[in-house]
């Protein structure tokens, strides 16, 4: 019998390194596995790149090549998007942790409420279980290295995201673009019309990432910082084209 793992759906994303105008090439597909050894690759390309694909027999990986008319060689799978559920809290721990460690300006939360007495395995279950929610960590050739989550907003129209971080060794490689679509397409899913976000008032290059997938600050006030003088910033898109 095929365990659960192998059974849930796993976003897959794919990209070639940096390159510019006709050469450039990015690949979005998804795996259903129905058996341990069978599963179904949808996938969109734009023109000027041809695929190469298969699956792997347990593990529900799809393994693609790209082979550019203009550039020489392959380009081999990158980056996976895995949902979590609570039995995942380990993986969402790590990934956690590291974040607060590496970005303590980023987030609300800080490293030491989350460890010492805090750190236990029932918190990490109750966070990875919030209902309604998607949790999302990003595996650059199989590593770990970036995290989000999309939540249930006030009222059923509206949805935010939450967590969102990006290992410094893997920015600049489309991460967090991949993790922001993941989450919008998963609002726009569950019928939201706005998908909204709290972001530092000083962190310039998270402000620069959402306003390139269409964020606006809403002008609302946000949460009131631990300075007691600034407070978060809001942002919000529409999903109506999503």
């Amino acid at each position: 019998m095929p365990d659960r793992a192998a059974r849930r759906p796993v976003d897959l994303f794919f990209a070639t390194p940096p390159v510019r105008g006709e050469d450039a090439a990015a690949v979005t597909g998804k795996v259903h596995r129905d058996s341990a050894t069978r599963g179904v690759y949808e996938f969109f390309a734009p023109r000027r790149v041809r695929l190469v694909a298969g699956l792997t027999g347990l593990v529900g990986v799809a393994v693609i090549s790209l082979l550019s008319p203009r550039r020489s060689g392959k380009v081999w799978i990158m980056l996976e998007l895995r949902t979590l559920e609570s039995d995942d809290w380990p993986l969402w721990r790590e990934l956690r942790l590291t974040a607060l460690a590496e970005a303590p300006y980023a987030f609300g939360s800080t490293l030491a409420e989350w460890q010492g007495s805090g750190d236990r395995e029932e918190r990490w279950r109750a966070r990875l279980s919030i209902p309604g929610a998607h949790n999302l960590v990003a595996l650059f050739d199989g590593l770990p290295v970036g995290m989000v989550s999309g939540v249930p907003g006030e009222g059923a129209e509206n949805v935010e995201l939450i967590s969102m971080w990006v290992n410094p060794a893997a920015r600049g490689q489309g991460v967090g673009d991949y993790l922001i679509q993941a989450v919008e397409r998963w609002g726009a899913d569950r019928g939201a019309r706005t998908l909204r976000l709290s972001v530092m008032p000083d962190n310039s290059m998270a402000v620069a990432l959402y306003e390139r997938h269409g964020f606006t600050d809403t002008g609302e006030p946000g949460d009131l910082l631990s300075d007691g003088v600034r407070r978060e910033r809001v942002l919000a898109k529409s999903l109506a084209t999503v």
